[in-house]
């Protein structure tokens, strides 16, 4: 009889914006929709300058374009419930459609960490051995290099739909955010769901910790030999050419270490901040990527100054 009112595999589940600020969905939607738009429109441009620029097609800007295609996918994959919610306030999401966000939230972060590893040891390679730099890194190795990080984090996460499926579930399952996550599905699970949190955690494992040990692996060889380099100028240079990745994986890896910490010892902490923590991690590295790159890589800044300006020039002639 304990049974008779859960099922395997629930309908629906419902989503929650902003608890006891459901009046003022309009305006929080405004600051945070703008974010995803300027997002979208970065990481767009970013990808048409690289696209349409023979002089950057290299290397790192291969790898920076795979990189925006990962924003754009995270961005892509939250937007729309997001914007249900707030926009419309609904809240209903059927769970098959629910477990699909689910899983290319966490394939593309689980692809951005590889890339921005794959993008560390471009780096390594540029400065411990540049002379062989264009033939370390060819236009095939660097194309096997995003695929297998693309398949790593499919293969990788496909299995945890089927593993939720097989759960039982109350007939209403309201989550904590206005999007779909691995770790809050598992909070409505009313049978045992040992399997899915250890295969969870087995993943975050085999992927993100084994990519930030490795980052700071090649970072610890990278200052190895810059400090080896006699050249003050030299250094600062070699130094200069990792700023923007550093940058892109603190605004990566802070959110999510955040987000960790918020749901392992915040469990006291009102729902906002747990909100806000998941809301910074899945917008902030897809809005920050293309504004870091575009100020501090000059190749990107001066391309992106002149297509402007091409275009006023057009535009003021006509």
């Amino acid at each position: 009889m304990s049974f008779s009112n859960e099922s395997l595999g629930p309908s629906a589940f419902f989503l929650t914006g902003f608890p006891g600020l459901e009046n003022y969905h309009v305006w929080i939607s405004i600051p945070i929709c703008s974010m995803y738009f300027v997002a979208i429109a970065g990481n767009c441009t970013i990808l048409f300058i690289i696209r349409t620029d023979q002089t950057l097609h290299e290397p790192m800007y291969f790898f920076l374009s795979m990189l925006a295609l990962s924003d754009l996918g995270l961005s892509s994959a939250t937007l729309p419930t997001v914007l249900s919610v707030l926009w419309f306030n609904h809240r209903v999401i059927h769970f098959d459609a629910c477990l699909t966000q689910m899983y290319l939230i966490h394939t593309f972060s689980i692809v951005e960490s590889g890339i921005l590893l794959s993008m560390a040891f471009d780096r390594l390679v540029a400065i411990r051995n540049p002379l062989r730099y264009t033939a370390i890194l060819t236009n095939e190795a660097i194309r096997r290099i995003g695929v297998g990080v693309f398949l790593r984090a499919a293969i990788l996460v496909f299995p945890t739909s089927f593993l939720l499926k097989r759960l039982q579930y109350g007939r209403r399952n309201v989550l904590s955010y206005s999007f779909c996550l691995h770790q809050d599905i598992l909070k409505v699970v009313r049978s045992d769901r040992r399997t899915s949190s250890i295969y969870g955690l087995m993943v975050v494992l085999s992927s993100m910790t084994i990519d930030s040990v490795l980052l700071i692996v090649s970072y610890i060889m990278i200052l190895q030999t810059v400090l080896s380099i006699a050249s003050k100028m030299e250094r600062l240079r070699a130094l200069n050419t990792c700023i923007s990745h550093i940058c892109a994986v603190f605004t990566f890896y802070v959110p999510m270490i955040g987000l960790s910490m918020i749901h392992r010892y915040g469990k006291n902490a009102p729902p906002v901040v747990h909100i806000l923590m998941a809301n910074v991690y899945l917008l902030v590295p897809p809005l920050m990527n293309p504004i870091v790159y575009s100020v501090k890589t000059k190749q990107i800044r001066t391309r992106i100054v002149k297509k402007f300006r091409k275009d006023e020039g057009s535009s003021g002639a006509s």
